[in-house]
């Protein structure tokens, strides 16, 4: 008796934690063009929550809602830039694996090459310091 009453306390947090498995039921699409163009559009955007993931690669449930979200919007006639601009305003920029360029934006795309062309700068000017290495005397053994 003791036993089942101890078990059944352990299990209770993760009963708490369980979420649904999947998605309780299947998107439909009209054709497969407009399948091919879901895939490729959830591909190009970033799940909310996960944010190292692809709305099509992320199992949270926002990304289902969201994934059902855009495949309602491409049926009822709206273009990809739509809908994508539906989801910046309501999530920002990030919700885009690759952001516009703009000025708001110029650091996201540029700033790698930026750091790149700085560590190289560092390396040269170090490089450049360093005193020469003083020559040992040679005294006609080999090693």
């Amino acid at each position: 008796m003791k036993l089942a009453w101890l078990l059944t306390l352990l299990l209770c947090p993760l009963l708490a934690c369980a979420q649904p498995s999947g998605d309780p039921s299947p998107l439909q699409y009209r054709s497969a063009t407009e399948e091919a163009r879901f895939h490729a559009l959830t591909a190009e955007l970033r799940c909310v929550q996960c944010q190292n993931q692809s709305l099509a690669d992320s199992n949270a449930q926002i990304a289902h809602d969201l994934r059902r979200e855009v495949l309602t919007l491409m049926q009822q006639g709206n273009s990809d830039a739509q809908i994508k601009r539906f989801l910046v305003d309501r999530y920002g920029e990030f919700v885009l694996y690759r952001p516009q360029l703009e000025s708001r934006t110029w650091l996201l795309w540029f700033g790698p090459l930026l750091l790149l062309l700085l560590g190289g700068l560092v390396v040269i000017r170090v490089v450049r310091r360093r005193p020469a290495a003083p020559r040992t005397s040679d005294d006609g053994q080999e090693w």
